[in-house]
């Protein structure tokens, strides 16, 4: 039966986009924060990235294997989760903890919810935030050349000053893929002219999260501090790479601008009001929860139909 066609309604588009196509697009835009990231924190984190990919692809061929399913390993979906992860991920944490988070990726998240296209958060986050809670102490513990210290967003937060260039070049301590701002801008540029994705999430992410900033931070019209709000915490990358995931993002052009302000308000939230100094992964995987609320609320109606769903006589 899983060989069957599924037959929708039309309007039908044929496109020489494939999930892999795409997938090795994302790749291709990870490049520049992950050659950054192992030339800011050295083969150590070259190393972590190898592990979460390999792993990745293993879990995920070894699940299919075990339950008798076609190999879906040639997506490179699994490779873009590993990629992810690795990226999100502090270069000194343990390598078995790595292995673990990536697991916990294909296997919870993605696999036993049907696999691409049918989990309900991003695998990659949904795996940081379990290593978050799991590990707190390794994952967030920060080393930048040879001293461990705190992210630019918690000296911040602790009342400290920050110096935004480096933040914006990435010679600060944070996880391998968050830091360089620049690196992460180049690859979304090349995402979004290779047509992968558009700015509607990313905007209104950014913009929303700002004005939230401006408005309750505490430091007024302070630009610095702003610039520094928004290089900092993976928010560029989270907001680029992550947050418009198809999968676990509206498809709706309404449902994507309020999916890309409730990720702004939550992290804001999170950054001024919780504990944590950063925010970023839970805002987006509680927006993943609230995709289909989102989407149920924002679906056009079609032509012909009032409100309700009653056709015009």
């Amino acid at each position: 039966m899983s060989d069957l066609y599924n037959v929708s309604s039309s309007s039908h588009i044929r496109a020489k986009d494939t999930s892999a196509r795409i997938m090795l697009y994302v790749v291709i835009a990870l490049l520049p924060a992950t050659c950054f990231g192992v030339w800011n924190f050295g083969l150590r984190a070259l190393l972590l990235i190898a592990v979460c990919i390999i792993t990745c692809v293993a879990s995920e061929w070894i699940y299919e294997m075990l339950l008798h399913q076609k190999s879906t390993i040639k997506d490179l979906s699994a490779v873009v989760t590993g990629l992810l992860l690795a990226l999100n991920l502090p270069h000194t944490l343990p390598i078995w903890q790595a292995v673990l988070g990536s697991v916990f990726a294909i296997v919870v998240v993605k696999m036993l919810f049907g696999g691409l296209g049918q989990n309900f958060m991003n695998p990659a986050l949904g795996a940081r935030c379990f290593l978050l809670v799991s590990f707190a102490g390794t994952m967030t513990s920060y080393t930048y050349d040879g001293a461990t210290g705190a992210t630019p967003l918690a000296v911040m937060r602790s009342g400290g000053e920050v110096d935004t260039m480096r933040m914006l070049i990435g010679t600060i301590p944070g996880t391998i893929g968050e830091t360089s701002v620049i690196a992460i801008l180049i690859g979304a540029v090349i995402l979004i002219l290779l047509g992968v994705i558009d700015l509607t999430i990313p905007a209104s992410y950014i913009v929303s999260f700002a004005i939230f900033i401006l408005l309750f931070g505490g430091h007024g019209l302070d630009g610095g501090y702003l610039t520094a709000q928004l290089c900092g915490g993976g928010l560029m990358l989270g907001a680029f790479f992550m947050a418009t995931d198809y999968v676990t993002s509206p498809i709706t052009p309404m449902g994507k601008i309020v999916y890309g302000v409730l990720i702004g308000i939550l992290t804001g939230l999170f950054r001024v009001f919780g504990a944590n100094a950063e925010g970023v992964s839970f805002a987006i995987i509680l927006s993943n929860l609230l995709v289909p609320i989102i989407e149920k609320f924002t679906i056009p109606r079609a032509f012909g139909l009032k409100k309700g769903g009653k056709q015009h006589e």
